[in-house]
């Protein structure tokens, strides 16, 4: 039988990732991080694996040391997923196109597309722009043609095409159409704005 309370073994917080992501980020060393915080680097590298939980204080050293609020070690990671039947469809121009977004409506930081085009589907005959800074475009299957104004880039399943996203292009779709996925950064269009 379970019991009804967890026991400390079962919620233990599993902090040593975060430290050494954020180190890393940073661009520290071990070494560089235990001469910042007053500890050792052994000691440190053992955090980092979870083999031991620190003190509160030996923590706000670290996290001094990282400029990383404390706090930001047990917050739960927001994690959201988008089935691609529950995508909501919507229309960012393409000609023969059901694009869906498979992002959530207000993720600003990226925002990715999912476009099944049929044969001869176009993103029109006119080049365009997106509100982005950079665009991506990978090929799941058929094959599509991308237009910039001084030149065309063929693209097989597996190809992926990445540009500013502010400069001019159009696509089009090879004759057995073709499964797309858009990825802008920032997001162009956001369902919350």
């Amino acid at each position: 039988m379970r019991p009804i309370h967890p026991t400390s073994a079962e919620t233990q917080v599993q902090i040593g990732a975060k430290l050494r992501s954020s180190r890393q980020a940073q661009g520290l060393t071990l070494e560089q991080l235990a001469a910042a915080s007053d500890l050792t680097k052994g000691f440190i590298s053992r955090i980092e694996r979870d083999e031991t939980m620190p003190s509160v204080p030996t923590l706000v050293q670290l996290c001094q040391a990282l400029s990383l609020p404390i706090g930001s070690l047990f917050e739960e990671p927001d994690v959201q997923l988008v089935t691609l039947d529950a995508a909501p469809r919507i229309n960012m121009g393409g000609i023969g196109a059901d694009e869906r977004l498979v992002t959530p409506r207000a993720e600003e930081r990226v925002q990715v597309l999912r476009s099944s085009v049929e044969p001869g589907g176009s993103g029109g005959d006119e080049l365009y722009t997106v509100s982005c800074d950079v665009e991506s475009l990978h090929v799941i299957s058929g094959e599509v043609e991308v237009r910039f104004a001084d030149r065309s880039t063929a693209l097989s399943p597996g190809d992926t095409l990445t540009f500013p996203g502010r400069t001019p292009h159009t696509w089009h779709a090879g004759d057995g159409g073709a499964e797309i996925v858009w990825i802008l950064v920032p997001a162009a269009w956001s369902g919350s704005r």
